[in-house]
This record gives structure tokens, C-alpha cells and sequence, in this order.
């Protein structure tokens, strides 16, 4: 779709009058997929019981499933974006940081996406938003709307985009990625600096917001959170619109929505980082023909291309196995006893922030793998610059919730975490001997996954690519 026509209908010349002609058009029933992707978004919703206004995607939660444990593979945008879309860990994929400037990761050739996947099956496809992986010829959507520019605020302009693209498809179905600037951190706050066409500001009290385990009570953290919670109300706004058009158009009973963020809040001791506010995030996803329900499975991102695949019939990459297995059995269940663990991989995030990371989640136990810890550990360059951090480090004794600065910039080799016990992960029990066979099943658990998607990371490991018959 050409830049004309989104325009044309956000001047208010749209096609949902033409939806039930549209409707008969169509004489199959379609496989369609809406995949929502925020930006730096913690465990923050509402439906998640945090105090911030997003009725919305509360909305979206109670009639799809609403996954109390889902976790993202790398707490970092390029990497994860890339995890989503191919299935595979960053370690395994090639995009082992950033894409954009001179980060400059791209994925591996060979490494099949669900663009190119589902475009050969027929599908129309489209980005909306945010793209940010590589290269190019490896997500060749059909339709590349609202480029990114320097962040995404206004959510209608998005909204109207997809919408457009999603009516001039009434003859195929489509797969549709919205990939959000919100909440990101902007230039000024989060964007929260002028109007938004469509949405009504929904403003939060510094003094009342919640604070997370993992931040100190400051009124520097305390005004950056509030306008986090802005930005995260905006983006429900958006959603609301997208989600209200599908319904309007026919196409909501037809259509797959995943709603997932791609690493955690922008704030230290989340974003990059494997403690849980960097990788346990929300994720919802609503199909035609499931039940509604919370789920209490241990998900992963790996989990996303594979559900996609399995939903709308398409095989998976005959070169290699994926790492994750497909979700629509548990939508509507409340559990998976089986789904126990999760795993997650980290190389890079700006090109100059090396930090290796490994790490194995199970429901009780986390086991970090720190493969350059003598390195002090990098902070993100908008973490660093954001007015949390300044507040935080201007007085070394300040900590971040409970964690102090030096042990947050130069961890140890290992980190074991009861999660039962300390779910804010501050007691290092790598070391304890009454901890040793915990630690070394965790350990023996890790090394496993790693040699199976062939780590390039793993010692003795000397063809990363054999996995795609390439030598």
C-alpha cells in the first residue's frame, strides 16, 4: 500500500463502510495474524495488576489468554525483535545486538523469517511501525508503513495504517506487524511532550506511582515513572483502534493477536539485563475458537514464530529446527506442567556494551552465566542518560532497591537465584555448598540448550553455521 492511500484514509475517506461487501467477497475462512509489538514495556498493564490505565489491552486480555509467565529470550529491541521472528535465540539467528546506526547486527544468511515465510504461503504482509533488524532482504514485507523515523508517537497514524493494509486484503489473508515506539524513551520524556491526535492523556500523579523491587524511591525516579505510565496509556489508546477497526472490517474471528513487548522497562536493573524485570514480560494472545484464560505456563519468545507457523498451516524452515513449539495448545489452559523452564541469550546491546549472558528460568531457581563477567557490566546508553540513572548515581550509596551500584556494574562468574525466597534475585547462592546440586542441574540444563542450538559462545564450538549446511 502506498504512502497515498494511508493518507487519503486518515483524511477520514476510509473503508469500513465497505466491510460486509467485503465480507462476501471472501469465500474462505481466513488465517489471519496481528502481531502488536511495544517497546520497553515491562509487567506493566493493568490486567497484570499494575496501577496504570491501559482498558484496552485489559480488554484484549480477558477474552484471549493472558500468560502470567511469559519471558522474553534477550532483554534487548533488535535481538528480540529477531527472536520473535525467527524462532531462534540471538546466539543462533546472528543478530546478536542492535540493527540500526552502527550497531549494525543483522541476522545470519540462511535464516528463514516469518515474513519470508508467510509471503510465500500467500500471505500478505506488512510492517507498521518500528522495524529494527536486518538485513533488508530478510523481512521482505510487501508493505512497509510509517517508517520509523525517530520514534513513533502518534498511535491513530499507526492505527489507520494497519487498518488500511488490512482492507485491501480481503482476498488473502494477512500478517501484520505494528511495532510501537511507545514506551520508549524519547528526546523529551517519553513523547508525552504535545498532543496526540485521538487520545485523551491520561496523566499520573508522581507521588502515587508504584515503584518497582528494582528502583530506588526518588522523585527523579518517581516523575520518570509517571511519564513511562503516560506513554504506556497512549499506547492502550492505539491498540483500542487497531483492535475497534478489526472488529468494525469482519476480520476479528478470523484473525490470530499476539500482543507482546520486546525487552523490559527502560530503566536500570530491567532493560539488558536477566533479572526478571528485563525478560518476564506481558503477552496475550486472543484466537478465533479458544477459550479465554490465564495461563501459568513458563513461555518464551522462541515460542511466538512457531505459534504464527502452526496457526496459519505454514511449515517451518526445512534447514534447521526452531527452538521454540507453538502455543495455541494452551490457549484457554491454565498450565503446562512440561513448559518448567525457560532460557535466555544475550551478546551485545550497543556494539560497544560486550556482555555475554546465559541463563536458565524455572519456576523456582534462576541460574545466570556471566561469559565475560571481569568486564563491568554495560549500561544502556538511554539508560544512562535517562533522569532515574542521573539520580541514582549521583550518590554511590544510593541502590537500586536493595541492590547496591557495585554490585549491579560488576557481577560474578555465576548468579543463583531462590526465587521463592528472594524473587527480587539479591542473594547470590552460586557458591553456597547447600546450593551446589541445584546449581549444577541448572548449569548441566543450560550447557545442554547451548550445545543443541550450537552457541557459538560454547567452548570447543567451531562451526556456528552447521546448522544450516554451510561450512
Amino acid at each position: 500500500m502506498e504512502r497515498r492511500d494511508v493518507l487519503k484514509a486518515m483524511a477520514g475517506v476510509t473503508a469500513v463502510s465497505a466491510a460486509p461487501a467485503l465480507a462476501q467477497r471472501r469465500t474462505r475462512r481466513q488465517r489471519n495474524v496481528l502481531l502488536l509489538i511495544s517497546d520497553d514495556q515491562g509487567l506493566d498493564l493493568g490486567c497484570y495488576g499494575v496501577a496504570v490505565r491501559t482498558p484496552r489491552i485489559d480488554r484484549l486480555a480477558r477474552g484471549g489468554t493472558l500468560f502470567r509467565h511469559g519471558y522474553a529470550a534477550v532483554s534487548s529491541c533488535s535481538p528480540s525483535r529477531a527472536v520473535i521472528n525467527t524462532g531462534l535465540f540471538t546466539h543462533q539467528n546472528g543478530m546478536y545486538g542492535l540493527n540500526h546506526d552502527v550497531h549494525h547486527q543483522s541476522l545470519l544468511p540462511g535464516i528463514e523469517t516469518l515474513p519470508v515465510l508467510l509471503r510465500h504461503a500467500g500471505y500478505a504482509t506488512a510492517l507498521v511501525g518500528k522495524k529494527h533488524v536486518g538485513p533488508d532482504s530478510a523481512f521482505p514485507y510487501e508493505a512497509e508503513l510509517v517508517p520509523e523515523r525517530s520514534g513513533i508517537r502518534d498511535v491513530r497514524e499507526l492505527a489507520v495504517a494497519a487498518t488500511s493494509f488490512i482492507r485491501s486484503t480481503d482476498d488473502r489473508p494477512f500478517f501484520v506487524t505494528v511495532g510501537y515506539s511507545d514506551p520508549h524513551r524519547a528526546a523529551v520524556d517519553y513523547g508525552n511532550d504535545r498532543a496526540w491526535p485521538g487520545v485523551t492523556p491520561e496523566s499520573y500523579d508522581p507521588r502515587r506511582v508504584q515503584i518497582p523491587a528494582h528502583l530506588p524511591d526518588l522523585p527523579a525516579v518517581r516523575q520518570d515513572l509517571a511519564e513511562y505510565y503516560e506513554s504506556l496509556s497512549r499506547l492502550d489508546g492505539g491498540v483500542g483502534m487497531i483492535l475497534d477497526d478489526l472488529t468494525t472490517t469482519g476480520r476479528a474471528d478470523e484473525t490470530l493477536v499476539i500482543f507482546l513487548s520486546d525487552n523490559g522497562r527502560p530503566f536500570p536493573g530491567a532493560k539488558t539485563n536477566f533479572y526478571d524485570p528485563g525478560i518476564h514480560l506481558p503477552l496475550i494472545v486472543r484466537a478465533a475458537g479458544s477459550a479465554p484464560g490465564v495461563c501459568d505456563a513458563m513461555v518464551s519468545w522462541t515460542d511466538v514464530a512457531p505459534t504464527v507457523l502452526d496457526w496459519a498451516g505454514v511449515a517451518p524452515p526445512a534447514a534447521y529446527e526452531l527452538s521454540g513449539t507453538s502455543l495455541l495448545p494452551l490457549l484457554g489452559k491454565a498450565d503446562d506442567p512440561a513448559r518448567d523452564a525457560i532460557f535466555a541469550s544475550h551478546d551485545f546491546h550497543e556494539i560497544n556494551q560486550y556482555y555475554p549472558m546465559r541463563a536458565i528460568r524455572t519456576r523456582t531457581y534462576k541460574y545466570i552465566l556471566n561469559l565475560a563477567y571481569p568486564l563491568p557490566y554495560p549500561i544502556a546508553g538511554d539508560v544512562a542518560g535517562s533522569p532515574s540513572w542521573n539520580a541514582i548515581v549521583a550518590d554511590p550509596s544510593i541502590r537500586l532497591g536493595a541492590r547496591s551500584q557495585a554490585a549491579y556494574r560488576q557481577r560474578p562468574a555465576e548468579e543463583l537465584y531462590d526465587l521463592a525466597r528472594d524473587p527480587a534475585e539479591l542473594t547470590n547462592l552460586a557458591g553456597d555448598p547447600d546450593h551446589a546440586r541445584i546449581k549444577a542441574k541448572l548449569a548441566e540444563r543450560l550447557g545442554a540448550m547451548r550445545t543443541a542450538t550450537k552457541d557459538p559462545w560454547l567452548a570447543g564450538q567451531t562451526d556456528p553455521y552447521s546448522h544450516l549446511g554451510a561450512h
